[in-house]
Formats: structure tokens, sequence, C-alpha cells
């Protein structure tokens, strides 16, 4: 999220005012890393679909965030595509997610 709500007020027939809308402006950058705009997509498309009824600005808004999820996996797997091959050229010396502890 980037701010508050704002609300659309109209007069009710009682002389108080109603609330009838509103928005929140969000921030839909990508993260630092794939897995953090992985995150942060899946909060804003949870959040663009949370209304009862979400508007044709939500469901925009949910999809650009699906669209934004789908890039950042793509970006893992051929990070991780080029490790895996990275490490058969080396001839395995190296694995994805290994740690090798040395013991005097």
């Amino acid at each position: 999220m980037q701010g508050g709500a704002r609300f659309s007020y109209e007069r009710g027939p009682d002389g108080r005012m109603y609330a009838v809308g509103g928005e929140v402006s969000i921030d839909v950058s990508p993260g630092r890393t794939p897995e953090e705009t992985i995150q942060k997509a899946q909060a804003i498309r949870r959040a663009a679909l949370s209304p009862a009824d979400p508007s044709s600005q939500d469901r925009a808004v949910a999809s650009k965030a699906a669209a934004m999820e789908a890039d950042a996996r793509r970006q893992m797997a051929a990070a991780y595509g080029a490790a895996q091959n990275a490490s058969a050229q080396d001839g395995g010396a190296a694995r994805v997610g290994t740690t090798v502890n040395a013991v005097a």
C-alpha cells in the first residue's frame, strides 16, 4: 500500500454524509528479488480481489499482479537453470543451495 484510502461521499436522506465509494493507492512495482516480487504480487492480487464485488479496475490490478508473479517465476527458473548448467559444466562441484562445511 502506498497511502490511505480516499472515499467519495453522498448526503443521505437524514442529512448525514455516507461513504459510497473509495480507492486505495498501491505500489505495483517489482520487488528487489524475484522471491520478493512473488510475495508482493500475491499480496497485491489478494488486496485487489478482496472486495465482495471487485470492479473492473480491481480485476485489472489483480491481472497485472498475476503477470508480475509469472514474470518473477520465469526469472527464478532461468536463474536456476543457469546455475544447474554451470554446475554440470564444472563437473558438479558446485550445487545450487548446497553448503559445504570443512571439518579439520
